[in-house]
């Protein structure tokens, strides 16, 4: 869950390191060195991101929400993250990582980077984006360089609420609502899906599927395989609406293993019109 992660604005790194993809009139900026986040999504002239160091579109990896006390186990062997949202680890450790840009051309682009500690186990993760005039894919995987290991994956945009009209309704039909805790974790117990304002958990047993309309100019379809998405609208200035493996804490109530034989991947597609 995001309630946290609203840092206050400051100026975005330089532009020069910033890889961008072009289709049509579309623009997308990424930012290898910042987390390889999204740095910014510009259909025509809109800007669709909130900007800023900290905004955008971040991938969340290797886990995604938080963490709770930043515990979490493998088997029988405990490990403690750092608590970068207390008293929880929130979002993962690639969002504060240098990535390495693999390839990219005018409109695909591959970066990754090794994981390392505080991540206690070695591992590679890699991040795709597509991008044509009407859509962004993006993809990621994680595989162990050793060990088996507990992992998530997701994405955390940052969508402006208002781009020079009416604010954005966000519109969705969820299986059910994972009840919130007042440390912001999940209790373990299903509900029925209840109206906003939100920072809560979803689980959407046939994938994800979100449509975010800004009346009479676009509407974004966030939808991803996936089974779990937060979605978060107590900022002013952004909407969230994250797609991810699994729910927050995941890394101990619903473990997703990484073995050998067994890579984690994850994608979601961000599709736009034209109102």
């Amino acid at each position: 869950m995001t309630k946290n992660s609203g840092d206050p604005a400051v100026a975005a790194p330089a532009e020069a390191k910033d890889v961008r993809l072009t289709a049509g009139d579309v623009e997308l900026r990424i930012a290898p060195e910042n987390g390889c986040r999204i740095a910014g999504l510009r259909i025509g002239d809109t800007e669709l991101l909130r900007q800023g160091e900290r905004y955008g579109c971040f991938p969340m990896v290797p886990w995604c929400g938080r963490t709770a006390n930043g515990r979490f186990m493998n088997g029988a062997v405990s490990h403690q993250l750092p608590v970068d949202s207390p008293p929880h680890a929130i979002h993962g450790t690639g969002r504060h990582t240098a990535w390495r840009t693999v390839r990219a051309d005018r409109t695909e682009a591959v970066f990754s980077y090794e994981l390392t500690e505080p991540w206690p186990y070695p591992g590679l993760v890699t991040q795709i984006f597509e991008l044509t005039e009407d859509a962004l894919t993006v993809r990621i995987g994680v595989e162990t360089r050793g060990d088996s290991f507990p992992a998530q994956a997701g994405w955390h945009p940052w969508f402006n609420r208002n781009l020079g009209g009416a604010d954005v309704r966000i519109d969705f039909t969820a299986g059910w609502q994972e009840e919130r805790g007042e440390d912001h974790l999940p209790t373990g117990r299903r509900i029925d899906p209840r109206s906003g304002p939100w920072d809560d958990c979803f689980g959407m047993p046939d994938g994800v599927d979100v449509t975010l309309t800004w009346p009479g100019q676009l509407e974004v379809r966030v939808t991803s395989r996936e089974q779990w998405v937060v979605v978060y609208d107590e900022q002013a200035e952004a909407v969230c609406v994250e797609p991810q493996s699994g729910p927050p804490n995941g890394l101990n109530t619903q473990p997703r293993l990484v073995t050998p034989i067994d890579p984690l991947e994850a994608a979601a597609t961000f599709a736009w019109r034209r109102l």
